[in-house]
């Protein structure tokens, strides 16, 4: 008779040594054991990228363990907020004008990094995390992951407008891709127009605007891909839960994984990367 190893599973010495790999979840807050133990039973947890089986033991200090493809911490390290960024402050870890930064805004421990950024007199939603895979593929163009804005402009775009908006529009960095555009409300001379955009280039929004005629105003982040939290006050955060992170995975699921040279990398750059591919300011 086939053993687990001739299957492609784990090996007698994995299933033997390490802790259990239900306790191992349950300690990561992923619910009881016996809700840990269904899961696995499901086929939704994997172990260095292979489906886990009841029985098995992990050494999690060195195992990548991951549930519907979003990557477990057992030991609590990973975080990942979101944060309603005010005006006035600056999306990076530190400033050296001195300006107050979104990193200020949330807990010092464990260190976090914004992912992207909203330039200083932009607000809304920002995700800051320590998870430089979740930190890559919402940054990342090849992932598509789209981000929404309302932005309160001078005048009334038309129509024809809107049209230009959405079909793309030459800057001198080169032609936005389609973005998704509609007119909210317009009132006393000025507008509420809701863009949304996959790609991200330095203040793009603000110069697509102003490229028609349409000067910006005031900006705020409503969403990023299924992420909206329209009861967060300004200056206000909190930890995200594990089926908005798990979201966030499955949004970006257009491009292949990343590998952990690249998740890290993405966090050794972010507090200083002011060429950040998020870009929207």
């Amino acid at each position: 008779m086939s053993d687990a190893s001739d299957l492609g599973g784990p090996n007698a010495a994995e299933l033997h040594s390490g802790e259990r790999l239900q306790k191992v979840l349950a300690r990561a807050g992923l619910g009881s054991r016996r809700i840990a133990e269904n899961l696995i039973a499901e086929g939704r947890v994997r172990v260095d990228g292979e489906v886990a089986v009841l029985g098995r033991r992990v050494e999690p200090d060195h195992q990548r363990i991951t549930v519907d493809g979003v990557p477990v911490s057992p030991t609590g390290d990973l975080v990942t907020y979101v944060l309603n960024k005010p005006p006035g402050v600056v999306s990076t870890a530190s400033d050296p004008q001195g300006r107050p930064t979104v990193v200020e805004l949330v807990p010092d421990e464990p260190r976090v990094f914004p992912v992207g950024r909203l330039d200083a007199d932009s607000e809304g939603l920002l995700v800051l995390t320590n998870d430089g895979e979740l930190a890559q593929r919402l940054t990342h163009p090849s992932h598509g992951v789209d981000k929404a804005y309302l932005a309160e402009v001078e005048g009334v775009p038309t129509r024809a407008t809107l049209r230009r908006l959405r079909e793309g529009i030459e800057l001198d960095d080169g032609p936005t891709a389609p973005a998704e555009a509609h007119l909210v409300q317009s009132r006393g001379g000025h507008a509420a127009v809701e863009i949304v955009i996959h790609e991200g280039r330095n203040r793009q929004v603000r110069r697509m605007l102003d490229s028609v005629g349409h000067p910006v105003r005031r900006l705020v982040r409503t969403r990023i891909g299924p992420l909206t939290d329209p009861t967060l006050a300004p200056g206000s955060w909190r930890p995200l839960a594990y089926e908005e992170i798990r979201s966030l995975y499955a949004a970006s699921e257009k491009a292949a994984p990343l590998t952990p040279t690249q998740s890290d990398a993405v966090l050794t750059k972010a507090p200083n990367d002011e060429g950040d591919p998020e870009g929207l300011r």
